[in-house]
């Protein structure tokens, strides 16, 4: 291995203490001041966006990442802003979670602490390298960041901004390292650092997640794909669930919490499916679905194909979606139990008893009751940025804001205490 990495690392890992000693408002300041990086060097970070979506679509990216890449005004201002919101939350490392004092006097403390270095590894979503860089140190923890080469420059212009704010402040610009060399060979020698880091969290599609889990020597927060459901009830708001299942699908297709599959309790089969057909196909989205979906699209001249296990197990991150009617709540949960990715689900029924059940009984990382699967993301969720939705069910569950980049670890302060006093007598 060439040490490129390792270089970085031990940089960041050495940067990651300077952060840990740091007080909440200290950390706050820094993260408010990358936020006012980031709107003062817009022009040159959306110069640098322009140029990789040149080469993307040079290079014949899917809508879907292009998407991703993409920057704007409105979604740059959206990033500083989500900055800002991490900066004003409360800070993760002050205070006493737990607190008891036991018979012999000894008192137990629980207090959250920081990870220490965070690897992120990631394709497209330059708005990554900020969201991640502002939880990590918002927590006390340094970031290790290896972006994609399709958002090389985009993610090297953002970097730049935040390391403008941390020598302004005297801080280790290592705090924030970005691997600027996207060789495949260095996220090997990024994964088997085991000294230096502490979590590797990868963000992007099923074959990148894929890799990094089989190659990891380091934890790693997985999340390999969004196979989200809507389940229609026979008890459902047709209008509501119509509204959830437009949202869910056409809003943004190439995202992990847009709906690809589309339940329907038989009883409620006639009403609805035709009017999800007439709301999917006004809004461009094609439809692959079981003969009883295919039925009605015949009454209505729709064009439906036919679906099959690939299709219900199917990411598609793009304007299709797999449709299927089945005969009542059991069913629905059987198929989301064998397609699934315990991503988001979601229930549109008025029924309390039946949305209480479909909670219960799904393991997902987020359950959505008469919500759009558009909601699991941590920004709507209160987190502000979010580094990731964990599918793992490790110490973090679903979208990851700064709590989850810390972990509890015990206190006990005593006068003396011994656990064995015989032990101490000649």
């Amino acid at each position: 291995m060439s040490g490129y990495v390792r270089t970085l690392a031990e940089r960041a890992r050495e940067a990651s203490l300077i952060l840990a000693a740091l007080d909440g408002a200290e950390r706050a300041a820094l993260i408010a001041a990358m936020a006012e990086r980031l709107d003062a060097q817009r022009d040159a970070i959306l110069a640098a966006n322009a140029d990789d979506i040149a080469r993307g679509e040079a290079a014949g990216l899917s809508a879907a990442m292009l998407d991703r890449l993409r920057l704007d005004p409105q979604r740059l201002g959206a990033i500083a802003g989500a900055l800002r919101e991490v900066a004003a939350q409360a800070d993760p490392l002050d205070g006493v979670t737990r607190s008891e004092t036991r018979a012999n006097g000894l008192v137990i403390e629980r207090k959250r602490v920081p990870l220490g270095l965070i690897a992120m590894i990631y394709e497209s979503r330059p708005n990554v390298t900020a969201d991640a860089a502002a939880l990590c140190l918002k927590a006390g923890n340094a970031v290790l960041l290896r972006g994609g080469s399709e958002a090389r420059a985009s993610n090297a212009a953002i970097a730049a901004a935040l390391h403008a704010a941390l020598r302004e402040r005297g801080l280790p610009v290592a705090a924030v390292s970005l691997i600027e060399d996207t060789a495949r060979e260095h996220v090997l020698e990024l994964l088997q650092l085991s000294d230096l880091i502490d979590l590797a969290i990868p963000r992007g599609g099923e074959s990148l997640i894929r890799f990094v889990a089989e190659h990891a020597r380091v934890p790693v927060i997985k999340h390999y794909k969004g196979v989200c459901h809507l389940y229609v009830d026979r008890a459902a708001d047709l209008d509501l669930a119509v509204n959830l299942l437009v949202d869910g699908k056409a809003s943004r297709p190439g995202v992990c919490n847009a709906l690809e599959t589309l339940l329907v309790h038989r009883d409620t089969a006639a009403a609805f499916v035709p009017r999800a057909l007439a709301a999917l196909s006004g809004r461009g989205v094609q439809v692959r679905g079981c003969e009883r979906v295919r039925a009605f699209a015949g009454e209505g001249g729709y064009e439906v194909a036919a679906a099959d296990d690939g299709d219900y197990a199917a990411e598609y991150l793009d304007l299709i979606i797999a449709a299927r009617v089945v005969d009542d709540l059991d069913q629905a949960l059987a198929h989301i139990a064998r397609y699934g990715s315990d991503h988001t689900e979601v229930i549109a029924t008025a029924d309390p008893a039946t949305a209480d059940a479909f909670v219960r009984r799904t393991r997902s990382s987020a359950v959505m009751v008469n919500a759009s699967s558009r909601f699991n993301d941590g920004g709507q969720l209160g987190l502000g940025a979010e580094i990731g939705i964990s599918t793992t069910r490790l110490h973090a569950y679903g979208p990851m804001g700064v709590e989850s980049l810390t972990i509890e670890r015990f206190v006990v302060r005593g006068a003396g205490q011994v656990r064995h006093p015989e032990s101490l007598e000649r």
